[in-house]
Order: C-alpha cells, then sequence, then structure tokens
C-alpha cells in the first residue's frame, strides 16, 4: 500500500486531505511541519494549505517544507500556500494577488500531465486565498489557470513536485478526487521505478 504524509501547515483542510488519500487507499499520516525529512518514512508527501502568507514574508511558517522539497526522495503536492512555497522555493515569486479569489473557480488546463490525468479541459474548483503566484522559475511549468490567477497550478520539470492553487480536498471541487487518485499513482510508480 501507497503511504502519503500530509504536513499539516495549519490549514484548515488536512483531515480532509487525509480522509481523502484514505478513501483513494493510500495509508495516510498527518505530521506537523517541523517533523524532521529523516523521520519521514513514506511514498509521498502533501503540503496542506495555512494561514500563513508566502507571499508576504510569513513563508517562514511553513516550517520544514522547504528541506521536503530539497531532500525528500518521492512525489511532493503542494496546496494553496503549499502552492506557493513550491513557486518561490524554485526561483519564482508569490505576492498578494491581483484578484483574490473566494469560491467556485472555474480552472483551465494548459497541460494535463500526471496529475490532471483523465480529467476535462475545465472544471470547477474551490479558492481561498489573499496571495497567489507570480512567476515561476525555468524549472517550473505552468499546467493550468484561471481567468483570475496565471499559476493555478504548476509542476517542476524534471522532479515529481506538483503545486495547486486550489482545494482538490473540498467537496466543491469537482474531479478533486480523481486529482488525489493521479498523485497517489504517481507515488507508486516513483516508488517502483526507485526500487528498481
Amino acid at each position: 500500500m501507497v503511504k502519503v504524509v500530509v504536513v499539516d501547515n495549519g490549514g484548515q483542510y488536512a483531515h480532509r486531505i487525509y480522509r481523502t488519500l484514505q478513501d483513494c487507499g493510500a495509508e495516510a499520516e498527518i505530521l506537523p511541519n517541523t517533523t524532521p525529512v529523516e523521520e519521514i518514512r513514506a511514498d509521498g508527501i502533501t503540503f496542506s494549505g495555512s494561514g500563513f502568507m508566502v507571499g508576504q514574508g510569513e513563508a517562514a511558517g511553513m516550517g520544514n517544507c522547504p528541506q521536503y522539497l530539497d531532500k525528500f526522495n518521492g512525489p511532493i503536492l503542494g496546496m494553496c500556500a503549499g502552492h506557493q512555497l513550491i513557486a518561490s522555493h524554485f526561483g519564482g515569486a508569490a505576492q498578494a494577488a491581483v484578484t483574490p479569489e473566494f469560491g467556485k473557480t472555474e480552472i483551465i488546463i494548459d497541460e494535463k500531465g500526471e496529475i490532471f490525468e483523465g480529467l476535462p479541459e475545465k472544471f470547477i474548483a474551490w479558492n481561498s486565498h489573499n496571495d497567489e503566484v507570480g512567476k515561476i522559475s525555468d524549472d517550473m511549468k505552468l499546467l493550468a489557470h484561471s481567468n483570475d490567477c496565471p499559476y493555478e497550478a504548476i509542476c517542476h520539470k524534471t522532479k515529481p513536485i506538483y503545486g495547486l492553487q486550489f482545494h482538490p480536498e473540498v467537496q466543491h471541487t469537482e474531479y478533486g478526487y480523481k486529482i488525489f487518485e493521479n498523485f497517489v499513482e504517481i507515488c507508486k510508480n516513483f516508488r517502483e521505478v526507485d526500487s528498481t
């Protein structure tokens, strides 16, 4: 069974991520973001959202998440503030949103990749953010946008690291369960390749 850790950054939806992963057939565990990377025994990691404003100088509230991005050997999925941290960590930038998004948002997929496998080109997702990713580095790739947010989803070009501005773990997001199923499959495939 694939095991995925939910890194709790103080967001309100960590337990929803945990339950959704379990529903997808994964073993899940919630850990504080102060957990040393050496103590994480899992096939994948998810970053929950956070009340800390990454785009306004509060990234330190994300604890050891930058270390996980550098040292964890496995797929990582960051949501909301986790997404913003991923973009910033790899040379991009998070900032105050030009138009904050709250509630249902139409997501437009630019490039599906593995995380959006089986999804339509447009779907409705739940957003709740005052900050957003303002730019990404050459190491990252744009996967989706909305009318008000240029980077709704990104991924690293060479590492299995994904960021989503929206919340796939809430019931208002269409295909959110499928996104988690895809991530669990990414973790499974990575483990199989890594063990050969």
